[in-house]
């Protein structure tokens, strides 16, 4: 009867432990679910942001100084044009791309992180020459892409642009801001 008793309150033991399990489960799962508010911020983070040409930038090449492609550019010309850069966008023009101008040459370091498309990254030079390109940059990514010589511009367009333009190390850019 000793042993029966045992197993009885043993089962019931565990009939409860697997209760409170559920049910504190159950409560964290409400708890813890966003909101309608929250879930529509989420989707959010990726904005309809329009490009808004700000100039025009071309490709030169370094043999033959022909043109080898021109986009239209935005500007990032400030610490916090600089700092959001291409963030948060779904999509830029196939021509399109963002010229970020900094004060000083040196060696740039840029990164993905919230940048939604894959990106070609150009650093160039105070002589307006190209000096480091990162293909096909990976979107999301918190590592950081940095120039091989000091740079003082970066443009910034769609993932395989340079390769579909041929554009290297080398090439020259110049570029008219029409604000």
């Amino acid at each position: 009867m000793n042993r029966s008793s045992n197993r009885k309150k043993s089962n019931r033991n565990m009939y409860i432990i697997a209760l409170l399990i559920v049910t504190v489960g159950l409560a964290l799962f409400f708890l813890i679910k966003p909101d309608a508010k929250t879930e529509t911020a989420m989707q959010t983070d990726v904005l309809e942001i329009p490009f808004s040409k700000q100039g025009e930038l071309i490709f030169i090449g370094q043999t033959a100084s022909d043109t080898l492609a021109m986009i239209e550019i935005e500007v990032a010309d400030d610490d916090q044009k600089r700092t959001r850069g291409l963030m948060y966008r779904k999509s830029i023009p196939e021509n399109g791309g963002m010229l970020f101008r900094h004060e000083m040459e040196q060696i740039q370091s840029f990164w993905m992180k919230n940048t939604y498309i894959p990106l070609d990254i150009i650093f160039v030079n105070n002589e307006k020459t190209i000096v480091t390109i990162h293909h096909n940059t990976r979107p999301m990514k918190e590592w950081s892409y940095a120039s091989t010589e000091p740079a003082i511009y970066v443009v910034e367009v769609n993932a395989g642009y340079c390769a579909r333009h041929n554009i290297s190390t080398g090439d020259k850019i110049d570029f008219v801001i029409t604000l």
